[in-house]
């Protein structure tokens, strides 16, 4: 959530904000007003409990009609007293509800506009010439049932449309790509960890899911638990209500889980081989900074995507993703789209958000630094990045190192985890 001294201060910044992200205005100014009588319902609440009890000093001393009297005062405040404290909670509840209807103050340099109106930063890499090479490229899907790698068919049978089955040289190229992406993430000094897939509303709501996303969250009622999305969200959530010392930032974390996605709204588009599905998994990057550190933490986690999909040889180009299409809880989204040639365009395969102070505000996660001479607790700045979601790096894979022959070129990063293959051979039919 945002910084309510931020909207007190600078309520039209915040109104620009949601402005910008094509979201409702006037959940300021009903945020504002709720705020106000939020600390007036407060005053009123202490004023009465001092009067209450410099009253039962009073009585303890009174005798006669005097006492009488100061015990019918007494129970009078009482009454009020509780009656003040009914509307102080009623009218937190409603300003902490309204609070989390804003979205993060997206950053002064984010363009403006919707999902088209990105701004390509980078150009990294020259998609092939098929054409020059002598042959038409085949999709993701045919090069994989050819290899013995992606069965649809048998993954709709058992669970339904947008779920497959990775098989063969498919298993085995998961597999090499989370090893190679986990120690690409240690190397650069990421902890490996191994997260929920399952947790409980407070994680998700604390990460941003449960407002403009939560369509696409899976929800099990009768337990009440979330499938995670990403990994973001348990590794957000794992410093939930601690304070960390300002000299342990920055803490950096590599997630593995898998993720899970309704795909809400998303009928007819990519419904063919393994690009969008309700299931995949996915190494991330999670980082806790010193707010003052956020920005430049935010490039550096675009720069260990970068080195991971020129490792795997895939052309691609980095977008400063526009307003309407962060998220709530990113304040400035770099995406890298890798160049899917039977698309014949770029498509997003990782994301780099900077999300400062939003998300630790919801899941209270705060620093302990030294200032002026004294110790101060305020909250720190969460950042993640995809490093490889594997079935949309896998799509780009195929597609991009295919030869003639309907083999698979491996790139020389995978091979140590693929038992030094150079090449995926289609089976034998």
């Amino acid at each position: 959530m945002i910084d309510l001294r931020l909207l007190r201060d600078d309520p039209d910044r915040v109104r620009a904000s949601q402005r910008a992200r094509g979201e409702d205005v006037g959940v300021v100014d009903a945020l504002l007003s709720a705020d106000e009588r939020r600390r007036a319902s407060g005053v009123r609440f202490d004023e009465l409990r001092s009067e209450q009890k410099t009253l039962g000093k009073l009585v303890s001393k009174a005798s006669g009609d005097e006492k009488s009297e100061l015990l019918a005062r007494t129970r009078e405040l009482s009454a009020a007293v509780k009656a003040a404290d009914v509307v102080q909670h009623e009218a937190d509840e409603e300003a902490r509800r309204l609070l989390l209807q804003l979205g993060n103050i997206v950053h002064p340099d984010v363009p403006v506009g919707g999902e088209e109106d990105f701004v390509v930063l980078e150009t990294v890499g020259t998609p092939r010439d098929f054409a020059a090479e002598g042959f038409e490229p085949k999709d993701h899907l045919e090069l994989g049932e050819a290899l013995g790698a992606i069965d649809m068919e048998r993954g709709a049978k058992v669970s339904g449309s947008r779920f497959y089955y990775l098989t063969g040289v498919g298993a085995l190229l998961e597999l090499a790509l989370v090893n190679a992406a986990i120690a690409q993430a240690t190397e650069a000094g990421f902890i490996p960890m191994m997260t929920p897939a399952l947790v409980r509303p407070r994680a998700m709501e604390g990460t941003g899911f449960l407002g403009q996303a939560a369509e696409n969250v899976y929800h099990l009622e009768k337990d009440d638990f979330y499938l995670v999305g990403t990994s973001e969200v348990p590794l957000a959530a794992y410093h939930m209500d601690e304070i960390i010392d300002a000299d342990k930032l920055p803490l950096r974390y590599a997630g593995f889980s898998p993720c899970f996605r309704r795909e809400a709204g998303t009928y007819g588009k990519d419904t063919r081989g393994i690009f969008r599905v309700h299931q995949f998994d996915k190494v991330e990057m999670f980082s806790y900074v010193d707010p003052a550190d956020a920005e430049s933490e935010h490039a550096r986690l675009l720069e260990w995507e970068k080195q991971w999909l020129s490792g795997l040889g895939l052309p691609f180009q980095v977008i400063d993703v526009a307003t309407g299409d962060l998220g709530a809880s990113a304040s400035r989204k770099f995406d890298c789209e890798a160049w899917i040639p039977t698309q014949g365009k770029y498509r997003e395969l990782t994301s780099a958000s900077n999300c400062d102070g939003f998300q630790a505000r919801r899941l209270s996660v705060r620093m302990r630094a030294a200032q002026d001479g004294k110790q101060h607790v305020k909250p720190l700045a969460t950042l993640n990045g995809t490093l490889c979601a594997v079935t949309r790096t896998i799509v780009a894979l195929l597609e991009n190192h295919q030869q003639a022959d309907g083999s698979v070129w491996v790139p020389e990063v995978l091979r140590p985890y693929l038992g030094g293959r150079e090449t995926l051979e289609p089976i034998a039919k």
